[in-house]
């Protein structure tokens, strides 16, 4: 299972990585054909504009590009006792993928929650096992396994 909920991050993450880089690409196309035909202060905002736009999507491609390298950290085959990264942990009855906060995913009818180590929830579950229980915002929790 852990396998496919990696495989099915990582072609998130890619087809977003893909969008943001076809935008982007975009973006520049536009401003080059912009910059061809046009002069005076619209022409200027438009390409300060689109150059705003252009930082604001690369940004985003940035924090994308580092969910993948999380994601290219982990091994799908490695057994943990231990809630670590890469950890698919249930816990409540929720199944939690310990990586990078992504979108929620479906997996066989079980949905799955990515969140990362340091989000206040998995830091909570970071280095612990099966049958630890805390407390979280009056919530209490229990670990009811680890893979």
């Amino acid at each position: 299972m852990k396998q496919l909920i990696l495989h099915r991050y990582k072609e998130l993450v890619q087809d977003r990585i893909d969008v943001f880089q076809d935008m982007i690409s975009g973006l520049t196309v536009d401003a080059q054909n912009d910059a061809k035909g046009s002069a005076g202060d619209k022409h200027e905002t438009a390409l300060s504009m689109m150059h705003l736009e252009q930082e604001k999507l690369n940004h985003k491609l940035k924090e994308i590009l580092e969910q993948k390298s999380i994601l290219d950290k982990i091994d799908a085959a490695a057994v943990h006792h231990k809630v670590a990264l890469g950890s698919v942990v249930m816990a409540n009855g929720m199944w939690l993928f310990i990586a990078a906060a992504l979108p929620k995913i479906s997996i066989a009818d079980k949905i799955i929650f990515a969140l990362s180590p340091q989000s206040p929830l998995g830091s909570k579950l970071m280095g612990n096992s099966v049958g630890f229980t805390f407390e979280l915002n009056g919530k209490p929790y229990r670990i009811e396994s680890v893979l």
